[in-house]
């Protein structure tokens, strides 16, 4: 179970709203300590590109991103990201997330992050083998509040 500081939720669907204005994708990152593998305590925007089907990283910036994760000892624990419709995993979600080893997740909010409720949520988690399962955002989330 990974747990999410309090009001990490709130601030975070604000930014995505404010990036995608109902318009476009947007994504942000959940990061906690290295020794704390079940904490989220930051959220961290990017800077990327995006469209109202896809995104893109920056490469500068991701490059940063990594030198900075390696310096403070902290680690991306779950990739967030907006669809403007139906939540799900989409190929190119599966092909190119942040991180690629077991146990990484990648949280899908409909609707540009507008208006939802938390079943609409889409979770997947990287399994031993690789591959992307389903999963109840509740089973391994907590933090979130009913509804968006």
């Amino acid at each position: 179970m990974i747990v999410l500081a309090p009001g990490l939720w709130s601030r975070t669907i604000a930014q995505l709203r404010a990036c995608g204005r109902d318009r476009k994708e947007c994504v942000a990152y959940f990061t906690g300590p290295l020794e704390e593998p079940t904490l989220i305590d930051e959220v961290v925007h990017p800077k990327h590109q995006a469209t109202a089907g896809s995104y893109e990283l920056d490469d500068a910036w991701l490059h940063e991103f990594w030198v900075q994760l390696y310096r403070e000892k902290r680690a991306v624990r779950v990739q967030v990201h907006t669809h403007g419709g139906v939540a799900f995993h989409s190929y190119t979600d599966d092909q190119w997330p942040i991180v690629h080893t077991p146990g990484f997740c990648s949280l899908v909010i409909p609707n540009f992050a507008g208006h939802f409720e938390a079943d609409e949520l889409f979770l997947v988690e990287i399994d031993a083998g690789g591959a992307w399962q389903k999963r109840g955002v509740r089973d391994v989330l907590t933090g979130l509040p009913e509804q968006g």
